[in-house]
């Protein structure tokens, strides 16, 4: 009689259901079973399972080809395993457990962490950096050996049969098993087994080559002896502190516990007056620009003062004149439109009607010694935070993090208030990031998705904070130089972009967290750069392949797919504007200082020195062959957005994908907003800039006695992915909250 049928399975499955396909938990404990009593095609209608408990039972091995795609977490504890590449086609598997295994090596399990790529948690224990070091930095070293051992001794026989074939597979494979000795003596089985299967694949790859390999190269990170000490990113004209004092109108003061190492999290914070405080006869215009009336364009002034970065950049070019002339004599690309594209643009929102936006908050949460007449600090990047659910993806929240100065504040946008706020003297933050990981529990529980944050900005260190925990539970070093931005896959959420003035771009496994918050970082990637990366950004649908990497001599895509043959790593090509047909040897628009996905093909970008933003597609500019012998494409342009005459550097945009929203602030304090599908037809027919939807004027806080603070630059933005809340950050030491007014 069979052990296992479609009634027993319901009886122990839950949620309770007369159907197999809505089972999401199995506990079949301590039954008794073997291999030959699971029935492979029952349990295979087992769609929406995540959970199965098998422990206390005789198993040996699974049984092959079971398909399970939902499932995320296996106990096989206390079981006979001897055999764990049955695992192999439960790729979905996140967590496992076998203790109590007596078959088992170390060796079985490096097999497993390789075998099922997206194993984070193994035996109540976060293996995620130990298993992508496997997966892809210890294969690639074997590889290259197992290659060495073929082109030492080994060739093609001509001509190529199958008897022939066979015979060179077998000494090939037997040979690289003999010769390839990598690794701890402890794990040779694992080694072998694993230089096997390379030494097949390799002879495969030779015999019937597919499509050619994109370079790719595993590179080490170099040591640079001298720690740099960066000034800010850019110096523009602050107010004087002593010309200005202002009253915040509310002062908060929690007591929050002391975080590990220098992160000593600060109790207090400071807001501003928001305009609607003051009386009608104080207050300035607040609404915004309408789409009738044009924006002001100023003529070009002479070039302010040059930054650390345009400094570096001039110099540059200078010194590489005929390299500045390749780029001035470069002819892109006519300037493509397509009305067809307009559908595609009015499809990505969820409604066709332009937001009403009004501001609600003016915070001076980054002062220096918690002085409200700290009107020069810098703030210079903001993320609001993914909440994670049981499946690990991720919706909005009111909550968004902003750093600036020495500190990090993650605030509340509804009521003002900081909640957190972590201040680590001597840094200078420049960037942060939100990820969700996995947090294991131990006693059995099963791992929880949590929601961390990474900063890092002068010091070159990475700082991991939990802040619903309060805890700032480590740093890493990512550079001898500062950090100019990071960026999580938040495919794989422990894969963390790091990017620095060293011109390197870092891929990282950070891992998860235990309990007690322990961790381990691996380095996956080095890509070397040809400048300071400014922003990265990984396409929607292909965010574990390619890179887009904007920097200040221009857009440059890189693919980053890891544990490829591939054994160089370089560039895969750069992406040119028509606005470079322009330049002169007083304008140089390569510096690429905004992007942003706006759909998973349509992209966002800005271009230093240029009034408008182009909307540009990915797909259609990735599929034209790059030219061989500078590895460029230009960008297929579908439209332009007129914004600002300025000449101040770094303004960021961002983008809300989900109601089809893109905004950037100016160097006034104005945010220009443009609802995608607002866009005229006929200006993707006429090639004239599209005006915005709306510019929302700067909300003049007011200073004590004083009158109103004058708008500043804005340096980035960003949105919660409903856009109930709008949040930008000023060169002046200001965090500027805008809420969403839902129309009448």
């Amino acid at each position: 009689m069979e052990k296992i049928t479609e009634k027993l399975l319901l009886e122990k499955g839950s949620p309770k259901t007369n159907k197999l396909e809505q089972i999401k938990t199995l506990n079949l404990s301590k039954m008794g079973l073997k291999h030959q009593d699971l029935p492979v095609r029952l349990l295979s209608r087992l769609q929406s399972l995540e959970q199965w408990d098998l422990s206390g039972n005789r198993l040996q091995e699974l049984p092959k080809n079971l398909k399970l795609p939902a499932l995320r977490c296996l106990d096989l504890s206390d079981n006979q395993m001897e055999d764990v590449t049955t695992l192999e086609s439960l790729s979905s598997l996140e967590e496992l457990k076998m203790e109590d295994n007596l078959y088992i090596t170390v060796s079985d399990n490096h097999k497993m962490m390789v075998l099922l790529p997206n194993l984070r948690i193994f035996n109540g224990k976060d293996v995620s950096p130990t298993a992508n070091h496997l997966r892809y930095v210890y294969t690639d070293n074997l590889r290259t050996r197992v290659i060495a051992v073929w082109e030492k001794s080994f060739h093609l026989p001509d001509p190529i049969t199958a008897e022939k074939l066979s015979s060179l597979e077998k000494e090939f494979v037997n040979a690289a098993r003999q010769q390839v000795r990598f690794g701890p003596s402890s794990v040779s089985d694992f080694t072998k087994w694993k230089v096997e299967i390379i030494a097949k694949e390799y002879l495969h790859s030779l015999t019937e080559p597919q499509k050619e390999p994109e370079s790719n190269e595993l590179t080490d990170i170099k040591e640079n002896s001298e720690i740099s000490t960066p000034t800010k990113r850019k110096q523009t004209t602050s107010v004087k502190d002593s010309d200005i004092s202002l009253t915040p109108r509310k002062q908060l003061r929690t007591d929050l516990p002391a975080s590990s190492g220098e992160d000593s999290p600060r109790k207090s914070s400071l807001r501003l007056k928001p305009l609607k405080t003051l009386s009608q006869a104080d207050a300035v215009r607040m609404s915004p620009r309408k789409t009738g009336q044009p924006p002001s364009t100023p003529t070009r002034k002479q070039m302010r003062a040059e930054t650390p970065r345009r400094a570096s950049k001039v110099q540059q070019a200078k010194e590489d004149g005929a390299q500045i002339k390749q780029k001035e004599d470069f002819k892109a690309t006519k300037l493509q439109r397509d009305t067809d594209m307009l559908p595609t643009l009015k499809s990505c929102s969820k409604t066709q009607q332009p937001l009403c936006l009004k501001p609600l908050h003016v915070l001076q949460c980054h002062s220096k010694q918690d002085s409200s007449e700290d009107f020069s600090t810098q703030l210079w990047a903001c993320a609001f935070q993914q909440l994670p659910n049981s499946t690990g993806s991720s919706g909005g929240s009111r909550l968004v993090a902003t750093c600036g100065g020495d500190s990090l504040c993650v605030i509340d946008c509804e009521t003002g208030m900081v909640m957190k706020k972590y201040k680590v003297l001597g840094e200078e933050f420049f960037s942060l990031a939100w990820s969700t990981v996995l947090m294991s529990r131990g006693g059995g529980a099963p791992a929880q998705h949590c929601s961390i944050l990474a900063a890092g900005g002068k010091r070159g260190l990475v700082k991991l904070i939990h802040p619903r925990n309060n805890m700032a539970y480590g740093e890493f070093r990512a550079s001898r130089k500062a950090l100019s931005v990071l960026r999580f896959n938040h495919h794989k959420g422990n894969f963390l972009f790091s990017g620095s003035y060293d011109n390197k771009i870092i891929m990282w496994d950070i891992g998860g967290v235990d309990s007690q918050y322990n961790y381990k970082v691996v380095q996956l990637l080095v890509l070397e750069i040809s400048a300071t990366p400014l922003h990265i950004c990984l396409p929607p649908t292909s965010p574990s392949a390619n890179l887009l990497t904007a920097c200040e001599d221009g857009l440059h895509c890189f693919n980053t797919q890891l544990g490829t043959n591939n054994t160089k790593r370089s560039k895969e090509m750069e992406i040119t504007f028509p606005i470079y047909k322009k330049e002169d040897k007083d304008h140089d628009y390569h510096t690429i200082d905004g992007l942003s996905f706006l759909t998973d093909d349509i992209v966002a970008s800005k271009n230093y020195l240029h009034n408008s933003i182009y909307l540009w597609s990915w797909n259609r500019t990735k599929a034209q062959r790059p030219d061989k012998k500078n590895r460029t494409v230009c960008a297929v342009v579908l439209a332009e957005l007129q914004w600002a005459n300025t000449e101040i550097p770094y303004l960021a945009l961002n983008t809300c994908p989900g109601q089809a929203y893109i905004v950037c602030g100016d160097d006034k304090g104005r945010l220009w907003t443009y609802h995608v599908t607002n866009l005229q037809r006929n200006s993707f027919q006429t090639g004239k800039p599209i005006l915005p939807t709306e510019v929302l004027e700067w909300p003049a806080p007011v200073r004590n006695g004083l009158g109103h603070v004058e708008g500043p630059s804005i340096n980035s933005v960003a949105m919660d992915p409903e856009l109930q809340y709008l949040v930008a950050l000023s060169d002046k030491n200001m965090v500027i909250v805008w809420k969403r007014e839902e129309s009448s």
